[in-house]
């Protein structure tokens, strides 16, 4: 017998629909198995689709939410988890305290526990101001010569900003991080879908995508701009990525690019949807503890979906 479940499509990192990254957040999801999931991830085609469950453990999580591209489930995942966070004030599920100016809770994940905070807002918006999560411990993982890395992107390692690693940062899911010298190499950059799965395999899959950013904003609000790409099978350029945001602030920390741990990253303004997130290291350059990336969000449809 059909069976219907109510849902959100959620744009995260920003205010205004059709901005930032689409998120379609399905409620209810605990008797969906990961086949279907899978399989409903793949028929909305966005870079990711949440589904929220029943915690696995009430005492350590107050929801649990699982994460499908559409070709495979990721551990963790930045704009679905503040898309998440919304919709779950948005629908009532999460009741906020008008006592405080913030609401904190345990997001479950296939990598444990988050720590996820709303923001409280005074002036509407079902209440909240932005979403916040606590992404994992930074680890800095293999390194890649600029003469392997630069030319799969479409760039020379001259583009590169020199004295500095292409590596691999995860902060809950490993991506590979380029820093280029301007916004001109980063508009040059291209995929070579082909040479990247060459060199994904050959590391034996130890990233999932590829970030790769410049210094300054592409506004003058912003002080990082990035683009983010995704290889095969489904190889397309993300409009705004949280996680990788997240391991691009500890690469920026560790490595002294930024003066200070508090900075904003911009991205997708390429992409006809911008979007922009509050980052913030936490701890020294050399022993992050971790990175919050924090940002608004804006339903734009709100349904039943029957499967």
């Amino acid at each position: 017998m059909p069976r219907t479940f109510p849902y959100m499509l959620v744009d995260a990192f920003t205010t205004q629909p059709l901005c930032g990254n689409s998120c379609a957040v399905i409620f209810d999801a605990d008797n969906l198995d990961a086949a279907t999931m899978q399989a409903v991830a793949r028929d909305f085609n966005l870079s990711e689709t949440s589904f929220v469950l029943r915690p696995t453990d009430p005492a350590r999580a107050r929801f649990r939410a699982r994460y499908f591209t559409p070709g495979e489930e990721i551990p963790l995942a930045g704009h679905p988890t503040i898309a998440t966070g919304f919709a779950l004030v948005d629908s009532g599920r999460l009741r906020l305290d008008p006592a405080r100016d913030r609401t904190t809770i345990a997001l479950e994940l296939n990598v444990g526990p988050i720590r996820v905070d709303i923001v409280h807002s005074a002036s509407g918006r079902r209440g909240v101001a932005e979403v916040g999560m606590f992404q994992k411990t930074p680890e800095f993982r293999a390194e890649y010569a600029p003469e392997t890395a630069a030319p799969i992107f479409g760039l020379t390692p001259g583009d590169l900003l020199p004295g500095l690693p292409v590596q691999t940062v995860s902060t809950g899911t490993p991506q590979l991080m380029l820093a280029v010298r301007d916004h001109a190499a980063l508009r040059r950059a291209r995929l070579d879908a082909g040479a990247y799965d060459r060199l994904r395999q050959a590391s034996g899959n130890e990233f999932f995508s590829a970030h790769v950013f410049a210094l300054g904003g592409a506004t003058p609000k912003g002080d990082v701009f990035a683009r983010h790409f995704t290889g095969p099978p489904a190889s397309f350029e993300d409009p705004f990525t949280g996680s990788a945001t997240g391991g691009m602030g500890a690469f920026l920390w560790r490595y002294g690019l930024i003066g200070s741990p508090r900075f904003v990253a911009e991205q997708g303004h390429w992409l006809e949807r911008p979007g922009a997130a509050s980052v913030e290291v936490v701890g020294p350059r050399d022993n992050i503890e971790t990175v919050r990336v924090a940002g608004p969000a804006v339903v734009v449809v709100r349904g039943e979906m029957t499967l």
